[in-house]
């Protein structure tokens, strides 16, 4: 491995030139700083990690806090975590990925030793206990989800109440007056995460101002909990012509389920989803969905922390407004 000794003694400079040329803390002249250059280039030096760390203050490293806790849909996670790695990238910085539910532990942890200069934090409850660390820590941190209380934290994310109440619209618009709104796993309920409850909030909200029929069913991530969730909305609400999905892994198997139980989408039933748009398209009906904008999400935050490690002021709040598209499984209610 080339160190440092290497470079000065190939460059006819001392070691401290050579530290302060790659450092930019003290003045060199150009000749020196060419020739330092050219020795690095010839000689393949990388600076090491941890030494470069000392010297600027920054590891030029992110973490994202991302717990792959139960009901998760890991795909759709690993969307906002691959955009947050590339958008890092782009600003000369890497990404340590921390997938353990480790909360506040976790997260003393990696800015208790200077492994990271700033954090993004996904999975966000509405009554997150990481909530008052974060507060706290002299490391930036942007979360990507809204607690209750956002107040002295940096915030982004789809607007999913918004996105709740765009649905049920859509629908009210096409004479539905019974609506149900298929939702994430129990588990993501019981935990309190802050998008999940933010899009019932809205569904239940769009539906109480349009005077309709509304009901809420968490549905675990199975083909088999798709076919008997849609059984019991059926048994229960006979006149329902209108559905919700926010559950990516059941909306095919959810589709299937009603048609095979005699309603044709959209002729009887009408289905839109909170989904990314490549899954609406790809289902056998394409559904008419609120685009889950996970690239713009995860560049939002990304960005905010370069501001804020900047010394930029940046806004605390950043609500994308929700996106839909309609498709081939909505249409007009049908009246007898």
């Amino acid at each position: 491995m080339v160190k440092i000794t290497d470079v000065a003694r190939h460059a006819g400079v001392s070691p401290s030139t050579v530290s302060y040329a790659l450092s930019g803390k003290r003045p060199i002249s150009e000749e020196t700083r060419r020739r330092i250059e050219e020795s690095v280039r010839r000689l393949g030096y990388r600076p090491h990690v941890g030494a470069r760390a000392l010297a600027s203050g920054r590891s030029n490293v992110l973490a994202l806090a991302v717990p792959l806790r139960a009901g998760i849909d890991v795909p759709v996670v690993m969307r906002f975590a691959v955009s947050v790695v590339t958008t890092a990238r782009q600003y000369g910085h890497d990404v340590l990925l921390m997938t353990q539910e480790e909360g506040e532990e976790g997260l003393r942890r990696v800015t208790g030793t200077g492994l990271v200069d700033a954090l993004v934090v996904m999975d966000v409850q509405l009554d997150d206990p990481r909530l008052p660390l974060l507060r706290g820590l002299d490391r930036p941190s942007v979360l990507i989800g809204f607690p209750a209380d956002s107040s002295g934290l940096t915030c982004v994310d789809l607007d999913f109440m918004a996105a709740g109440e765009a649905c049920v619209e859509h629908l009210a618009r096409l004479g539905h007056r019974v609506v149900a709104l298929v939702g994430s796993p129990p588990e993501v309920y019981v935990r309190g995460t802050a998008f999940a409850q933010r899009v019932v909030r809205g569904f239940t909200a769009a539906a109480d101002r349009n005077r309709l029929t509304s009901v809420v069913r968490p549905c675990e991530a199975s083909p088999a909990a798709a076919r008997a969730v849609a059984g019991q909305l059926l048994r229960e609400h006979p006149a329902l012509t209108g559905v919700v999905v926010h559950n990516e892994a059941v909306l095919e198997p959810l589709i299937d389920a009603f048609e095979e139980l005699g309603l044709r989408v959209p002729g009887d039933l009408s289905v839109t989803a909170i989904c990314p748009d490549e899954l609406a398209e790809a289902v056998r009906v394409p559904v008419t969905s609120i685009a889950l904008p996970a690239a713009e999400v995860g560049a939002r935050a990304v960005e905010l922390l370069m501001g804020k490690l900047s010394g930029k002021a940046v806004p605390e709040a950043t609500l994308l407004a929700p996106r839909m598209t309609e498709r081939g499984s909505t249409g007009r209610r049908a009246v007898a």
